[in-house]
């Protein structure tokens, strides 16, 4: 019996038109404050991204834009990675966590790149997680930053806060991006990662949430469990 396509488009979940009406206002009010939400990691091009991304697994957004911006103004394609080589590269990035490991990867990765794509990033799924140091996460994160495919990564801003605003209750992030897939209105889809990782990061902290800056504290049915202990 053939397996199931993992490359399916979720069903949209089955709600009461009472929990889809508060699920589209909470998204509504993140797009008023922010229409077009963006990754805070500093890029210029495909291959920035992915390299950024690739650099940023156990690692700040913050970290990494220092390490990159010196790497970026030697080496920002993947034929002038490839000419700067591992150890060449290790310098740049020794501030970051795994950078051993990072450096390889990211080198591998140029290596495939230049060989057989011509030095372009392959901006299709399989294509993309085939690359060293590219798994599923990072092939969400850049394929929705692009605007080229739906997708939402989940982290551990984007597994808390969802959580936390009844849009899922997955025990995993695959379960919990299978959940946010299903429930999130559909044009909402390609900004609803980068508003919830945002959300989670200045304002759904994770010991004390600043639930009166929210801006959908009403909507949460989290908030008492903060809000009492004050």
């Amino acid at each position: 019996m053939a397996k199931p396509s993992t490359n399916a488009k979720p069903s949209r979940k089955r709600v009461s038109s009472a929990e889809q009406a508060r699920v589209a206002e909470l998204f509504a009010r993140f797009e008023a404050q922010e229409s077009d939400p963006r990754t805070e990691l500093d890029y210029a091009s495909p291959f920035t991204l992915v390299v950024a991304v690739a650099l940023s697994a156990q690692a700040t957004d913050v970290a990494v834009n220092k390490a990159t911006a010196r790497l970026f103004a030697v080496a920002d394609t993947p034929q002038e990675m490839l000419a700067l080589g591992e150890e060449g590269l290790k310098p740049f990035i020794s501030s970051i966590g795994l950078y051993n490991t990072k450096a390889k990867n990211v080198i591998a990765l140029s290596r495939i790149l230049v060989e057989q794509y011509g030095g372009e990033v392959p901006l299709e799924r399989a294509k993309l997680q085939a690359l060293p140091g590219v798994g599923r996460k990072t092939a969400s994160v850049v394929l929705n930053e692009l605007r080229i495919e739906p997708a939402i990564a989940v982290d551990t801003h984007v597994f808390r806060v969802s959580r936390r605003l009844g849009l899922a209750d997955g025990k995993t992030p695959d379960q919990v991006e299978a959940q946010l897939m299903a429930v999130v209105p559909e044009p909402y889809l390609t900004r609803a990662h980068h508003w919830l990782i945002l959300h989670g990061r200045y304002v759904c902290v994770a010991r004390r949430p600043k639930c009166e800056d929210c801006p959908v504290a009403d909507l949460c049915p989290s908030r008492h469990l903060f809000v009492s202990r004050r």
